[in-house]
């Protein structure tokens, strides 16, 4: 008795089991799926640099001598052509007093000698050699000028002045370092990218840095050189760019992560690599039809990026993919396609 119930018992939940699998199979197995969308794909260069000042120099005098007076304060924005240092000039404005008094006198006497070539008295000789002489004092006098102006040391152009290396009284001599000089309203950036992405580049191009320094910061800046010649050892070309400064954050010396975008394509479109199946040469994906059936579709891949693909063709715009579930599917067969949940915002849990 007890076997004849266990017998029964046993059809039972197989033909159930039956019944269930046909419903199954005709409604189709449940397959994770996403609708290609078009979306923006940029082709980007990337490179490690660092800030360079505008324009940068060492303050160091022509001329030797003791420093009477500094005339600006470290870290102080400093104009183009002002006066930085001043040195002892007392020998250098009695040297120009005497040079125009020499200058003086040979005017003198070249007049005379002319009023008397002029009345037929005087030799043309010697008025030549009075403007010869003339000519020599009046050189000495710009010479004894020139050297006067070089005892006040002036900007080469504006900047920011850095710490200085003398006090009054110190006595310089000819090159010695008295302050850095440095222009920093626009910095620039140097970079090497591979000689093989010459083309992609060009001079204007805008680049994008992100800086450590400012956590990450990005700042905008563009190309202005491209170097004509590779390196020989890397075989790399060796760019720069300009960077705007204008709130005074960067500063010479900082690392910066360097990011080219060389094409932009709005209508790209992209799929996870997981919807992707390769046989042998051949890339296919698994397409889902509007009468819910998959079907393998052969396909042409591009750029990649992220853990997604670009497709080139084979695919439509709106057209739905399987992403999971490949091995248990076949073409022709149904599938109930299941979409990706949207993500909830943040802070809306009951």
């Amino acid at each position: 008795m007890k076997k004849g119930i266990l017998i029964i018992c046993l059809a039972g939940l197989l033909a159930s089991q039956t019944v269930l699998a046909e419903d199954s199979q005709a409604a189709g197995l449940p397959a994770e799926v996403v609708r290609v969308q078009p979306s923006t794909l940029e082709h980007s260069l990337t490179a490690i640099g660092v800030l360079q000042a505008n324009e940068t120099v060492m303050i160091r005098p022509e001329q030797s001598g003791r420093i009477s007076e500094i005339l600006f304060t470290e870290g102080e924005q400093i104009n183009a052509n002002s006066p930085l240092f001043k040195l002892d000039s007392a020998l250098y404005d009695a040297a120009l007093a005497q040079a125009q008094a020499r200058a003086r006198l040979s005017k003198l006497e070249y007049e005379r000698a002319a009023s008397l070539l002029e009345k037929r008295v005087g030799s043309r000789t010697d008025h030549d050699a009075k403007m010869a002489q003339l000519r020599v004092d009046e050189a000495e006098v710009a010479l004894a000028r020139t050297r006067l102006e070089k005892m006040t040391i002036r900007a080469p152009f504006s900047g920011t002045a850095g710490l200085r290396l003398v006090s009054p009284g110190d006595f310089v001599a000819i090159g010695q370092d008295l302050v850095e000089l440095t222009d920093m309203s626009t910095l620039k950036v140097e970079f090497s990218v591979p000689e093989r992405d010459l083309q992609r580049l060009s001079n204007g191009q805008a680049i994008t840095l992100n800086i450590d320094a400012l956590g990450g910061q990005q700042v905008q800046g563009n190309i202005y050189a491209i170097s004509p010649s590779a390196n020989p050892n890397s075989h790399n070309i060796s760019v720069r760019a300009r960077v705007p400064n204008t709130e005074g954050l960067l500063r010479p010396g900082l690392f910066a992560r360097v990011s080219i975008t060389t094409e932009r394509n709005d209508q790209a479109l992209i799929v996870p690599e997981q919807a992707l199946i390769l046989q042998g040469a051949q890339t296919l994906i698994m397409q889902v039809t509007e009468s819910n059936q998959v079907e393998l579709v052969p396909v042409t891949t591009g750029s990649r990026r992220y853990g997604e693909v670009q497709i080139l063709s084979g695919l439509e715009p709106g057209a739905v993919v399987v992403t999971a579930g490949h091995m248990k599917l076949h073409p022709g067969m149904p599938v109930t396609p299941i979409f990706p949940q949207p993500v909830a915002p943040e802070g809306n849990g009951a």
